[in-house]
């Protein structure tokens, strides 16, 4: 592999990172949006929920940034990255401490403590996010939060 090839893989491990960082960490939707195009299409694959190109803004400051809940902490399992896409598994874990319209819309909070894997695949083309999907177990979530 190339230093220009090892370069771009880093480049998008760190584009990927500073999206993620931005909207879970501090909470800035501007940075978020500052890493990604203007078509971003982002998606949470078993609530169906997300937003594309204009909407992303509206999405992130509405539903997910106020929403995060209490103890929000991902640790990662695994990463694989190419030229084109930074796919990571983690463990995250909360708290369900209130309501999660991107996450568990429609579901009032429990108060427990949980863990569910979940599996991102982040498309970065031109330095920027083009498509950001997240898979997780969403059967397994629902029953640990109301079992």
């Amino acid at each position: 592999m190339t230093i220009g090839i090892q370069q771009l893989l880093w480049q998008n491990e760190r584009i990927r990172d500073t999206f993620h960082e931005a909207v879970h960490g501090r909470g800035d939707v501007d940075a978020a949006l500052a890493v990604t195009a203007p078509d971003c299409a982002l998606l949470n694959v078993p609530a169906g929920t997300g937003a594309t190109g204009d909407g992303l803004r509206r999405y992130l400051a509405e539903d997910v940034v106020p929403h995060r809940p209490s103890g929000l902490a991902f640790r990662r399992v695994s990463r694989t990255v190419d030229k084109f896409r930074v796919v990571e598994e983690s463990v995250v874990s909360f708290v369900h401490d209130r309501e999660l319209p991107w996450l568990l819309p429609g579901v009032a909070p429990t108060g427990r403590a949980v863990e569910v894997l979940a599996v991102s695949v982040v498309t970065v083309r031109l330095s920027r996010i083009t498509s950001h999907r997240t898979l997780w177990d969403h059967a397994g979530l629902l029953a640990r939060l109301t079992g």
